[in-house]
């Protein structure tokens, strides 16, 4: 352990140190005080000469032996700058500050420690080495609530700016929130006039992050749709269940409806309109395959795709609460057979849409309407809920044909009488739930 500074103290015979350690003046080296004049024999001049050789060879041994403590002393008590002087400096790389790069993208893995997100750091050339951000982490308590996706930092920050750029909520790119009952695509209110972002919108602005000149860099709406009506159905994630289907779609602009699942998706920004939609259809049908839809439809003859479309309508036509219920209205309306004609298949197809749908709306013959075709829409008509979609595969018994909601806090009322639903349509039509804005 290195300690701190030392001085070393002054010789006292007033010696410097030279070359090898050695003193210029020491104690040694006055000149001797001289004896009396005497007559000595042979042998006594040669006892006394390798006296004097063996006295000057110690006396030698001890300054040298002094010289080399001195030096100890010199490196075993100087302080921290001393030590780097000598030893070098042990701390890890770091970059200094007003030397940031290109902005890049890092991504956090769930999971992931502080020494992971550093060694991925160093790899991008954010930081000059994991172990200065390990350093920096962990003296930031915020590190605890980093969640797992993608973050825009510059590079060659150092490591203290790069963990406050990682717990930086707006560092955070390609993170989006799909809504139960989103469609792909825009659509507006016809009462309010309001435009409801539809999934490429969302993730079209969720892509944005910041590049040079301060204009954001996003993908755009219209390469979205590009990509996601590509024929390559395995480059876009389609599982096999819904692949044949989907191919046979009449519209391929809309073939991915529906698989993208509701819920918060991270995908990277830095990657392709394919990359991207890849990333979240792929785990879309993960999430789907969780529930069992690729066995459970089997029972009430829906195939997975099909279980998918029946649960995209119970999420657009009722709560939650009644979500079962009006899965059992389409299974045993399919089994009569007898026409669905649920308005927010009508809807659909629509560019403006309303609760109420009008009698010209209800002619339109379109591969969606189910008041003017048999049996289920050609695709999905929203993303549904996990929870819609569980309802499907295990619709409660019951006998219900039509089920009609009254008013505007979304109550059901479910029937198997033809007479006693016409009677909660009149219900419906006082509350004004069903008055058409167009």
């Amino acid at each position: 352990m290195v300690g701190p500074a030392e001085q070393v103290p002054a010789d006292p015979a007033g010696s410097a140190l030279t070359h090898g350690g050695r003193s210029v003046t020491d104690g040694w080296s006055r000149e001797p005080q001289r004896e009396p004049q005497r007559y000595l024999s042979r042998a006594e001049e040669r006892r006394l000469r390798e006296a004097a050789e063996r006295k000057g060879k110690g006396k030698g041994r001890f300054v040298v032996a002094l010289a080399g403590l001195v030096v100890v002393a010199l490196i075993c008590g100087v302080g921290y700058i001393g030590a780097k002087k000598f030893l070098g400096d042990n701390s890890p790389a770091d970059f200094a500050s007003g030397e940031a790069g290109p902005e890049v993208v890092v991504v956090v893995q769930s999971g992931d420690t502080a020494t992971q997100i550093g060694e991925q750091m160093a790899e991008k050339g954010v930081v000059a080495s994991s172990a200065a951000f390990y350093n920096a982490a962990v003296g930031n308590s915020a590190m605890n609530s980093v969640q797992p996706g993608y973050y825009h930092v510059q590079s060659k920050l150092p490591a203290a700016d790069a963990v406050a750029a990682i717990v930086d909520p707006n560092s955070r790119v390609g993170s989006v929130v799909i809504s139960e009952g989103r469609q792909l695509h825009d659509t507006r209110d016809v009462t309010t006039g309001a435009t409801k972002r539809g999934i490429y919108t969302l993730i079209s602005q969720a892509s944005c992050v910041p590049a040079d000149g301060g204009v954001p860099k996003c993908v755009s709406v219209a390469d979205l749709d590009a990509a996601g009506a590509s024929p390559d159905l395995a480059g876009l994630g389609v599982p096999d269940w819904a692949a044949a289907q989907v191919a046979g779609v009449p519209d391929r602009k809309r073939q991915l409806e529906g698989l993208i699942a509701a819920g918060s998706w991270d995908f990277d920004p830095a990657g392709t309109p394919t990359e991207i939609l890849r990333t979240l259809v792929s785990g879309s049908a993960a999430k789907y395959e969780a529930t069992g839809i690729r066995t459970a439809g089997a029972a009430v003859g829906l195939s997975p795709y099909q279980v998918l479309i029946t649960a995209s309508m119970v999420e657009r036509e009722s709560l939650p609460s009644d979500f079962g219920k009006v899965a059992r209205v389409i299974i045993n309306r399919l089994a009569v057979p007898q026409r669905l004609e649920f308005d927010s298949t009508v809807n659909y197809a629509l560019d403006a849409t309303e609760v109420a749908t009008t009698d010209a709306d209800r002619a339109r013959v379109t591969p969606w309407n189910t008041y003017a075709k048999d049996g289920l829409p050609a695709t999905p008509i929203s993303s549904p809920s996990i929870t819609a979609v569980q309802a499907v595969e295990a619709a409660p018994p019951g006998d219900w044909l039509y089920f009609v909601t009254i008013d505007k806090q979304g109550t059901t009322l479910f029937t198997k009488s033809y007479d006693e639903h016409l009677q909660n349509i009149k219900k419906a039509q006082g509350s004004g739930i069903l008055d058409s804005g167009r």
